[in-house]
């Protein structure tokens, strides 16, 4: 994260999680909707809203354009709008907003999801089901979509007479629909992208093994796989929770292991043959990974029942 990047602040846990209304108010509102600003509070705060609950209230952050530092229960990230942030009744969470962030706080009441028709009612529980981000991507049709009808709620919200109109009922329904498609068509593509690194991570391992004995460089590797040696990496610990190169030298630990125990050739032979030019280096190599030397390792495997 660069220094321009908004960071919250978590290093002074609080002896209680707080418990709020709306951010800083202990008293419970009657409307069923609010929606503000995200700068009209947040401005008052230095942009950070500290980590604190609501109880039996919902919360969808919808940032169009910005940054913030978001906590969602144990998930800490960064979110660059646009992009929605769902914060269901319970969930520790907390904002640091960059300054200049353009966006709303849509809170919903239980009594909002009481009151809608069945297909209100599952779009809701949809959004709802769980913390999350639901990113977007500027030129997508979805978030002007989005921005469009929550600032058409902010605005119906703050006009005279709003709290005898169904006109905002309708709006935050509407926002709600618009926020769970958005959310599913991330779960989707999070569930693609899933498959794609599996079978990516399938063809890594297949690769290790038809040439580990060739000794291939990671930039090999991922040129085969056409990827840059920084991405085989995150794609290696994402499946693993390994390097790449901790995979390689598994592999090539476990062959070396196989050898010894039932090859009876002299362990130089075996190095040479796993690619090592230098026999003490295999050595080092070898102990580092075991804890045995070639020869203890030979030795200990022979005596063993």
């Amino acid at each position: 994260m660069d220094r321009s990047s908004p960071t919250l602040r978590t290093s002074r846990r609080p002896a209680a999680i707080p418990s709020f209304a709306l951010y800083g108010e202990a008293e419970p509102g009657r409307e069923t909707i609010h929606i503000e600003d995200i700068q009209s509070r947040s401005r008052l705060y230095q942009w950070e809203i500290r980590p604190h609950v609501h109880r039996g209230l919902y919360q969808a952050l919808w940032v169009m354009r910005g940054r913030a530092a978001v906590a969602l229960d144990e998930w800490r990230g960064e979110v660059e709008g646009p992009a929605a942030i769902v914060a269901p009744p319970g969930v520790v969470h907390g904002f640091r907003f960059a300054p200049d962030t353009d966006g709303h706080v849509l809170t919903l009441s239980a009594a909002f999801l009481a009151e809608g028709e069945a297909e209100a009612q599952a779009s809701f529980r949809a959004l709802f089901l769980a913390p999350g981000v639901a990113a977007l991507t500027p030129d997508d049709p979805a978030a002007g979509r989005i921005d469009g009808l929550v600032r058409q709620l902010a605005a119906e919200f703050a006009s005279p007479g709003a709290e005898a109109s169904c006109v905002p009922t309708w709006l935050a329904r509407a926002v709600v629909w618009r926020l769970a498609e958005a959310r599913d068509r991330e779960r989707m593509a999070g569930a693609e992208r899933g498959r794609r690194h599996h079978a990516l991570f399938s063809r890594f391992l297949l690769l290790v093994e038809a040439h580990v004995l060739e000794r291939w460089p990671l930039e090999r590797y991922a040129r085969a796989l056409g990827l840059s040696t920084q991405r085989l990496n995150r794609l290696a610990r994402a499946g693993s929770g390994r390097s790449a190169l901790e995979i390689v030298h598994e592999r090539l630990t476990r062959e070396a292991c196989r050898r010894l125990t039932w090859i009876a050739a002299p362990a130089e032979t075996i190095a040479a043959e796993l690619g090592f030019d230098d026999p003490a280096y295999f050595n080092r190599f070898f102990k580092r990974r075991t804890g045995f030397s070639p020869r203890a390792w030979r030795e200990m495997r022979r005596a063993a029942p």
